[in-house]
């Protein structure tokens, strides 16, 4: 009777527990927050190389300010352009999924936010955790305008990889003498390539190898024995970079948000646009040493590029008594030695180690099968100088990028407002070529006739088709890496290799299984890409090089996709807020 009894109030005490915590778990999973941001756009006077000058920023400050969130929450951001110059920002690598207006890309989802005018941004996370990062998304202003984005994992969710004792945001830019936005325009004005940045940057900072900017270093002060999670990411205008810091071994652990099985490495190579995040494991105990964190362009074109290094430290924090010990000694500075700035074999290696986990928790869902096939080629070429311009390249022409030999010309309005309302004549026609417009060898001696033409064009795509696309570089006016982003989607790289895709042997040899999954991937120099992706988000998304100079030129296009039978597959009409044109 006794334990009768007693089992009875126990199972009464085990039944309340649950009913006490099971809300608790339940909030903790599906508790959504909207957080809000305010982001003033304005002037602010910063000094580099020894230089002050009036730099675009967000609250006045450079880089910008962290936006976090957790997976599932909104996100409201007031944008208040105080500067004379139109802005737009863009949520690099975010789904946006039914929430294209919120985008960024001017004259793609949005007209730019004119001097005076505000714009909120709104829009959910949905089914993402990691680093991403913000920028301008208009000419050149993301030279000094952006920041990072941290989505944390839902409540009580741990990351797959051991818990770190501190995160740190590190991220590279580029930084000129000069002002930016006269820089690009009269570069467009001659048809020639655009003066090269003076230095790059980590988290603001050149480093102490340029003149006179010892005290301009960023500095990472770190305890022994401990785990720091880095999350790393290239804002450089058009520069891929290597980054490494003394003595250190790396462990990368995801990419562009998605986690990848962990692989150690001394060297990380970062495209522009993308996001990598590492463990950084310290020593055991404080060494006598100061370790330089170091960043440096690999550059595989046949342009000028800006070959400097941008450089940190990473110093130990010492107890009190080895602080006493060690005060008036000077710490060995001990430096990496990065790879060589072409090093084409290293930048092949270090892609194909990316996998994605394609466990039961986070699974890789490649399309298996494929609905629409598109071949692009993506690389240089020359074009006519406008009427009453004069250019200066050979016979009046003038250096131009495309893909599949067209030429991205944007439109006076955003195509996301022409698609939706019906209105798509005289602003952009859906002839954009699947194929290019003749064969050649593509990574050999290039063809006679190098002329670009020009166009709006989008390709339209059926809701929730799988696509797969081939990304071939070319060589002409010379072979060239081309970090190419796709906006509102992640892809799978299913494959990757020198020279002249095969289409009879090569597709054999994809990985269909844990390919990576990004939203910006560097097509190799003198090679191609395949990736593939489900066109499961409803809106008009840009697709470009995140090399600024070749998006200036033109190595541009976009994607259409139609909405679906359901009312979740489709866009809902745009905010009352959105800028008008």
């Amino acid at each position: 009777m006794e334990l009768a009894s007693f089992c009875s109030l126990r199972a009464i005490f085990l039944f309340s527990c649950a009913l006490w915590i099971m809300p608790e778990l339940t909030l903790a999973k599906h508790a959504k927050i909207t957080r809000h941001y305010n982001f003033n756009v304005q002037l602010q006077n910063v000094t580099r190389l020894c230089q002050t000058k009036s730099i675009v920023t967000i609250n006045g400050r450079f880089p910008g300010p962290r936006v976090i969130a957790r997976e599932g929450d909104r996100l409201v951001i007031k944008v208040t352009n105080n500067v004379p110059y139109n802005v737009t920002i863009h949520w690099h690598g975010v789904r946006q999924l039914r929430s294209a207006w919120a985008d960024g890309p001017a004259y793609v989802t949005q007209c730019p936010i004119q001097t005076g005018q505000t714009f909120v941004y709104n829009f959910t996370v949905t089914g993402q955790r990691g680093t991403l990062w913000w920028h301008a998304h208009i000419s050149w202003l993301r030279t000094t305008l952006y920041g990072p984005i941290v989505i944390l994992p839902k409540k009580h969710v741990p990351y797959p990889f051991p818990q770190t004792f501190k995160e740190v945001p590190i991220i590279f830019g580029e930084w000129w003498k000069a002002d930016t936005e006269t820089v690009i325009n009269q570069a467009m004005q001659t048809g020639l390539a655009p003066n090269l940045s003076n230095a790059y940057t980590i988290n603001g900072f050149p480093g102490f190898l340029y003149n006179g900017t010892t005290k301009d270093t960023f500095k990472l002060k770190v305890k022994a024995g401990k785990t720091y999670l880095l999350r790393l990411i290239n804002a450089a205008l058009n520069n891929e970079l290597f980054f490494g810091i003394a003595n250190h071994t790396l462990t990368v652990v995801e990419a562009d948000a998605v986690y990848v099985k962990p692989f150690r490495t001394n060297y990380v190579l970062i495209t522009p646009g993308q996001t990598i995040n590492v463990l950084l494991k310290t020593k055991s105990k404080a060494p006598n040493a100061a370790f330089v964190i170091a960043a440096r362009p690999y550059a595989t074109g046949p342009a000028a590029f800006d070959n400097t290094t941008a450089t940190g430290l990473l110093e130990y924090k010492k107890s009190s008594v080895s602080n006493t010990k060690t005060k008036n000694k000077k710490l060995r500075l001990l430096r990496p030695v990065l790879p060589k700035f072409n090093d084409t074999i290293f930048a092949m290696k270090f892609n194909k180690k990316v996998r994605s986990l394609a466990n039961a928790r986070f699974p890789a869902k490649v399309p298996k099968t494929v609905d629409k096939h598109f071949f692009f080629t993506v690389g240089l070429g020359i074009s006519s100088c406008p009427k009453n311009q004069a250019c200066q390249g050979p016979n009046n022409t003038r250096v131009t990028a495309a893909v599949n030999n067209v030429s991205f010309v944007m439109p006076n309005i955003a195509l996301l407002q022409a698609h939706f309302f019906n209105k798509s004549k005289g602003v952009y026609t859906t002839d954009f070529p699947a194929n290019p417009p003749f064969r050649f060898n593509y990574t050999g001696t290039p063809p006679n006739n190098i002329m670009i033409s020009s166009g709006t064009k989008a390709v339209v795509l059926p809701f929730n088709a799988s696509v797969e696309l081939i990304l071939q570089d070319t060589s002409i006016i010379g072979a060239e890496s081309h970090p190419l982003h796709l906006h509102g989607f992640n892809f799978f790289v299913v494959g990757q290799g020198n020279g002249n895709f095969d289409p009879k042997k090569d597709p054999s040899k994809f990985n269909l299984v844990d390919p990576a999954e990004r939203n910006t991937i560097g097509v190799p120099s003198g090679g191609w890409v395949a990736v593939r992706f489900f066109a499961d988000n409803p809106g008009v998304w840009f697709m470009h090089c995140h090399l600024e100079v070749h998006t200036s030129w033109g190595l541009k296009m976009a994607w259409i996709v139609q909405d679906g039978k359901l009312h979740h597959q489709k866009l809902p009409p745009p905010p009352s807020d959105l800028p008008k044109c």
